[in-house]
């Protein structure tokens, strides 16, 4: 078997270079609010992942976290940000891509998503590291006891605002594709029907457990996780629908199609070949 090809920082600064450079997500702090400079490195970390390299989503962490610990982070004042600022920044890097590895296993495949976390706790600094469980369910602090009710209802709003007008249409197709990945019905307690529930696995577990369980990314950042895996499993229809998905959410044409590109570079450097071809972003 041949060797893997070597992961340079010149091939990583070509993928960065790729994502518009003025495309910075907020995040706030207790004490001040920064953006989020590395959505390039969510999407290069999942197609790495999505591929099976991952070495790869080692080198894009360390590649991310050097070019923050390399640079002083500003206000738009120029006043320099307190360590506290950096840190938190820091700590926003760490837990996008472990959030973003795991929402895209439902993708991918478990197994790799496990393979990816795996190799990046390998390289985790350990103030960067989480000790505790993320999951939120309907409020806004871990919660592993949230019912499948309320996960359906954060899935249900997560669901329609990625597919947003072609939500109805494509549950409707789960639903008649497999009755388990849409609708769940049977008898209650009283041993009376009950009314099918539409969307019970996409939305309750997919959208509602895994996609929208925790805030740590945002919905346009979960597109971003999505698009990158697709592209890595050669999957045209639903590259399409979330290529939709992260206009909707806000996404510029041109960021649309850097994350489109990242992907493409990356699964072809890590020896993915398709079958078919990939949707443009339009």
């Amino acid at each position: 078997m041949a060797a893997a090809a070597k992961i340079t920082p010149a091939f990583l600064n070509s993928l960065k270079a790729l994502f518009p450079g003025a495309s910075l997500l907020p995040v706030q702090s207790k004490s001040s609010t920064v953006s989020f400079r590395n959505s390039w490195s969510i999407v290069a970390a999942v197609a790495f992942s999505a591929s099976n390299r991952p070495d790869g989503v080692q080198r894009v962490f360390e590649h991310a976290l050097g070019d923050l610990r390399a640079r002083d982070v500003e206000h738009d004042t120029g006043l320099i940000l307190a360590l506290e600022g950096n840190k938190f920044e820091e700590l926003q890097l760490a837990k996008k891509i472990r959030e973003a590895l795991l929402k895209s296993g439902l993708i991918s495949g478990y197994p790799k998503a496990i393979n990816a976390l795996r190799a990046l706790h390998e390289v985790m600094p350990e103030e960067l590291q989480d000790k505790e469980i993320s999951r939120q369910g309907p409020f806004l602090f871990a919660d592993t006891n949230a019912s499948l009710a309320a996960y359906e209802m954060i899935g249900d709003k997560q669901f329609r605002s990625i597919y947003g007008d072609q939500a109805d249409p494509v549950q409707n197709m789960l639903d008649i594709a497999y009755p388990d990945m849409g609708r769940i019905s049977g008898l209650n307690l009283l041993s009376q029907p009950l009314t099918p529930i539409p969307g019970w696995f996409s939305k309750t577990i997919g959208y509602g457990v895994i996609y929208g369980g925790v805030d740590t990314l945002s919905t346009l950042e979960t597109s971003y996780t999505l698009i990158a895996a697709l592209i890595a499993g050669d999957t045209p229809q639903q590259i399409s629908w979330h290529l939709d998905g992260a206009k909707r959410g806000g996404a510029s044409l041109e960021e649309t199609r850097a994350v489109r590109q990242i992907s493409i570079e990356v699964a072809k450097f890590a020896g993915v070949r398709w079958k078919h071809d990939i949707p443009e972003a339009a």
